[in-house]
C-alpha cells in the first residue's frame, strides 16, 4: 500500500504505540508496517506499563488485552499482536501457549527443543504446522480493528539457521526449502503471518484515519 504526499501529511496525525514487550516483535511489527507504506508515528511501549496478564483462549483475545491495555496505559491507540504456532501432529499446540511452551520463563531454544523433543515419538504423523498472528488496533473511543495471517509450512527435524526468533528455526514456510530463520528479515516479512496480518490492518487503519479526518472537517463546516 502506497500512500501519497498529502495523505502522508493526514496519517502522520496518527500515533500507535507498539503494544508488545517482547523487542524481537516490536522491531518486526515497525518494519512491515514501515514497508506496508502507512505512515504513522509509531510509539515505543513506555517502560512503566507493566506486562499485560496473557490469559485469553484465542490469539484475538491475547492480542485484544494487550492493545486495550496499553491504550488505556498511553491514551493514544495502540496496535498488538499474539502469534502461535499450531502442530498438526500435537493437535494444534503450541497454539495460544507458543510463548510459554517449554515453561514461562525459557528460552527460545527451549521452546524448539521441547517441541521437536515431542514429535519424537510421532514419527508417523505428518509434521505439517502453521504460524498464525491476530493483530488489534485499539483506539481511545473504544473503536477495534482485528486482522489474522497465516503459514503453512513443515516443522524440521532439527534447528536451521541464526536469524528471526521463536519457532523460525524449526519451521520451513510452504513453498520454501529454508526455515524462516535461514532467511533475511525482507524475504520473512514478504511471506509470513505476521508480515500478512500487518499487511492486512495497514489499510484498516488507514480508512479509519480517512473517516475520522473527515468526519472532523464535516464538524467545523458546521
Amino acid at each position: 500500500m502506497t500512500v501519497s504526499d498529502h495523505d502522508q501529511s493526514s496519517a502522520a496525525r496518527l500515533r500507535l504505540v507498539v503494544a508488545t514487550a517482547n523487542p524481537d516483535k516490536a522491531r518486526e511489527i515497525v518494519a512491515v508496517l514501515t514497508e506496508s507504506g502507512l505512515s504513522v508515528e509509531l510509539v515505543a511501549r513506555p517502560d512503566d506499563v507493566p506486562e499485560v496478564v496473557e490469559d485469553g483462549e484465542t490469539l484475538l483475545d491475547n492480542a485484544r488485552l494487550k492493545a486495550r491495555a496499553l491504550c488505556a496505559a498511553t491514551g493514544i491507540a495502540a496496535i498488538a499482536d499474539d502469534t502461535g504456532l499450531e502442530v498438526d501432529a500435537l493437535g494444534g499446540a503450541p497454539g495460544v501457549f507458543s510463548a510459554r511452551y517449554a515453561g514461562e520463563h525459557a528460552t527460545y531454544e527451549d521452546h524448539c527443543n521441547h517441541l521437536l523433543a515431542e514429535l519424537l515419538s510421532r514419527t508417523d504423523s505428518p509434521r505439517t504446522a502453521r504460524f498464525a498472528t491476530a493483530v488489534v488496533v485499539s483506539f481511545p473511543d473504544g473503536t477495534e480493528l482485528t486482522a489474522r495471517g497465516e503459514v503453512e509450512g513443515l516443522i524440521t527435524t532439527s534447528p536451521k539457521g541464526l536469524g528471526g526468533f521463536g519457532y523460525d528455526s524449526i519451521f520451513v514456510p510452504e513453498g520454501e526449502s529454508r526455515t524462516f530463520a535461514e532467511m533475511t528479515p525482507e524475504e520473512k516479512h514478504a511471506i509470513s503471518h505476521r508480515g500478512r496480518a500487518l499487511r492486512s490492518v495497514a489499510p484498516l487503519v488507514w480508512s479509519s484515519i480517512q473517516s475520522a479526518d473527515l468526519s472532523t472537517s464535516l464538524k467545523e463546516q458546521n
